[in-house]
């Protein structure tokens, strides 16, 4: 009996120094999960955005170059992951780059970071956000969040809670446009935070949790690189969620306890040994 080669999951995102967030997440997590893990970086931060002051250096003009070298090489991935972009061109490349290496064994999960709490991020633009719609389409996988999924189907952001009826219809929705599975992620109900789980042709799940502490850094990036990962090794959507809402709530009660700062992110690194 031959054995299964290691898998491997490209990530597109920033590489950042300090605050546990984007590439300095996704790669000890899918390591863990005994996934390998290549990062296609999209910036160099010295620490995240949410900082005082960082140091930033856009990699932008070097992506291609790395792209084709990786063509060169004759890479192939059983998953891409893509995180936040940070302009129209990235945007772009990042087609590209889907164009080029999605197969049809390929999963490709992109969660749209593109704003929070009905409003788009300072940086976005109304031109990046059309470009994130072209972007979708190559996704097996989209994990938006309510601002985020509103955007990508031009209406309005909802005024109160939204019924799972009417999130069944957004989801439906954007699957129309790619995706086969939307978690719409982090809807706040009642001290809870919900993750509204869609898959063409079957009902709807809710995954809930409850809600601890502050929004902190690179809580999307754990989310994403858990899910990924297991979606990549076969396991469906339902569970994958359920592994990182599980995993997440208890790096969060640890993290609270101990006192980190938010702008710290989560101290995952507790209970990497438990991640399989």
């Amino acid at each position: 009996m031959s054995l299964n080669k290691q898998k491997k999951i490209a990530v597109v995102n920033d590489v950042t120094g300090f605050g546990r967030c984007s590439v300095a997440v996704a790669l000890p997590i899918i390591s863990a999960m005994k996934i390998q893990c290549c990062p296609l970086p999209t910036a160099i931060l010295s620490a995240h955005t949410g900082f005082s002051s960082f140091f930033f250096d856009d990699y932008t003009p070097h992506m291609r170059d790395y792209i084709n070298n990786w063509k060169e090489l004759n890479l192939q991935f059983d998953g891409i992951c893509t995180g936040f972009l940070g302009s129209k061109e990235q945007i772009d490349i990042v087609a590209e780059f889907l164009e080029s290496f999605k197969t049809k064994d390929t999963i490709v999960m992109v969660d749209p970071v593109m704003g929070d709490y009905g409003q788009l991020y300072p940086t976005y633009t109304q031109e990046m956000c059309d470009e994130m719609k072209r972007l979708i389409k190559y996704a097996d996988v989209g994990t938006p969040n309510l601002t985020e999924a509103c955007r990508l189907l031009d209406i309005p952001y909802p005024k109160g809670e939204l019924e799972p009826e009417q999130l069944e219809n957004i989801a439906k929705e954007l699957c129309s446009k790619g995706p086969n599975k939307i978690v719409i992620t982090g809807l706040q109900h009642n001290g809870y935070i919900q993750n509204f789980i869609y898959e063409t042709g079957k009902p709807y799940t809710i995954v809930e949790v409850k809600k601890i502490g502050e929004d902190r850094s690179g809580t999307g990036d754990v989310f994403s690189s858990i899910v990924a990962s297991n979606i990549v090794k076969g396991v469906d959507i339902v569970t994958a969620v359920k592994k990182a809402v599980d995993f997440i709530s208890k790096a969060i009660d640890y993290t609270v306890k101990i006192g980190t700062p938010v702008n710290e992110g989560l101290c995952f690194e507790e209970y990497l040994n438990e991640l399989k």
